[in-house]
C-alpha cells in the first residue's frame, strides 16, 4: 500500500513538471519563437497561453516594442575641418523576431555599434552649418545609413534617429558670436541709412515747397524762433530776413542770372518724394489747396515788414554807387 502511494506521488509530481514545461504565457508586446530539438519552428507564437511539448521544445520571447537607445558622443572632424562632438538617439524595433534571434547574436549591442560608426561617418560627410541648421536632413541621412544593413539581414527597423547635441570648440563659439554681432550691426546700419535717405528726400521736398512761397518760409523761421525762446535760456537768436540775403545775392556779379538759372533748374527737376502712395496724395492735395490766412496781400505785408526799409529796391540805387562795387576791372584805371 505504501508503494502504491509513493508511485502515485511520483506520477503527480511528474505530471506537474510536464505541465509546467508545456505551458507558457506570452505578453501582448512579445512574440514567442519555439525551438524543437534545436530547430526553429516557422510558426511564431502570439500573445496569450501557449502549449509546448514537455520534451524537446524550448521557447524564446522577443520584445517587439520600440527601443530608444542613446548613442555615446562621438568626436570627429567635419568636411570644413571643424572638430565637433555629437551625440544622438536611435529609435528601432524588431520586425522579424526569427532573424533578430538567429542572424545576430545580440542585436542591441550590434545596433549600438552600427549607430556609433554611422554617426562618425555622417560627421565627416557634413559641414558644421549643416549639423547646426539642417538637422532634419542629417537625421534622415543617418537613419538611412543605420537602417540599410540592419533591416533585411537582422530583421530590425530603425524608426527615427535624432541628433541631441553638437558641441563646438570654445574658439569656434567666440567666432560665431562675433559673426552674429557683425551681422546685427550691418542690419542696423542699413536700416539707419535707409531712414536717413527717406528723411532727406522728405526734407528736400518740403524745402522745395517752401521755396515757392516766401511767406511759408518766414512763418517757419518765426516758428523756429518761438521754439528756441521756449527753452528758458539766456541766448536770443534773431534770424536774418530772407529778403536781405536775396538782395545781397542780386548785388553779386552774375547773381541774378545764377539765381534765375538755379530757380529754373529747381523748378525743372523737383526732388522725388519716396513716400508711400497715401502720403504723396496728401502732399499733392495740400499743394493744390489754398492755405487759409496767407494770401497775396498778407504775403506782401510780411515781405515788407521783414525787409529793411533803409536799403530799398536795388533798381533805385545810383549807377555810380553800384559800378565801383560790381566792376573791379575799372579800379586799376582809376588809380592811374
Amino acid at each position: 500500500m505504501a508503494a502504491v502511494i509513493v508511485v502515485l506521488v511520483i506520477v503527480v509530481i511528474a505530471a506537474l513538471i510536464a505541465v509546467g514545461r508545456s505551458v507558457r504565457i506570452v505578453q501582448q508586446f512579445e512574440k514567442g519563437i519555439v525551438y524543437r530539438f534545436g530547430r526553429v519552428l516557422p510558426e511564431v507564437r502570439g500573445p496569450g497561453l501557449t502549449l509546448l511539448r514537455p520534451i524537446g521544445d524550448r521557447m524564446q520571447k522577443v520584445n517587439m516594442q520600440i527601443v530608444a537607445m542613446a548613442v555615446p558622443a562621438q568626436e570627429g572632424i567635419t568636411r570644413d575641418n571643424v572638430s565637433v562632438r555629437v551625440d544622438a538617439v536611435v529609435y528601432f524595433r524588431v520586425v522579424d523576431p526569427i532573424k533578430a534571434t538567429i542572424n545576430v547574436q545580440n542585436y542591441m549591442f550590434a545596433i549600438s555599434q552600427q549607430a556609433q560608426t554611422s554617426l562618425r561617418s555622417i560627421i565627416g560627410q557634413s559641414e558644421m552649418d549643416q549639423l547646426l541648421a539642417e538637422r532634419e536632413t542629417v537625421n534622415r541621412e543617418l537613419r538611412r545609413i543605420i537602417d540599410e544593413p540592419t533591416e533585411e539581414p537582422w530583421g530590425i527597423r530603425v524608426e527615427r534617429v535624432e541628433i541631441k547635441d553638437v558641441s563646438l570648440p570654445e574658439g569656434m563659439k567666440r567666432s560665431m558670436s562675433r559673426q552674429a554681432e557683425a551681422e546685427r550691426e550691418r542690419r542696423a546700419r542699413i536700416i539707419t541709412a535707409d531712414g536717413e535717405y527717406q528723411a532727406s528726400k522728405r526734407l528736400a521736398a518740403a524745402a522745395n515747397q517752401m521755396a515757392k512761397d516766401p511767406a511759408a518760409l518766414q512763418l517757419r523761421m518765426l516758428q523756429t524762433v518761438v521754439e528756441v525762446s521756449a527753452e528758458k535760456n539766456s541766448t536770443l537768436v534773431m534770424p536774418i530776413p530772407v529778403e536781405l540775403l536775396r538782395f545781397f545775392e542780386k548785388m553779386t556779379p552774375g547773381g541774378s542770372a545764377s539765381s534765375t538759372d538755379s530757380s529754373s533748374e529747381g523748378e525743372a527737376s523737383e526732388p522725388e518724394d519716396l513716400g508711400d502712395a497715401e502720403v504723396a496724395a496728401a502732399e499733392a492735395a495740400i499743394s493744390k489747396a489754398p492755405i487759409p490766412g496767407i494770401g497775396k496781400a498778407p504775403a506782401t505785408g510780411v515781405e515788407k515788414a521783414a525787409a529793411p526799409p533803409e536799403i530799398g529796391d536795388p533798381a533805385d540805387l545810383p549807377a555810380a554807387e553800384v559800378e565801383p562795387a560790381t566792376d573791379p576791372a575799372e579800379l586799376p584805371a582809376a588809380t592811374e
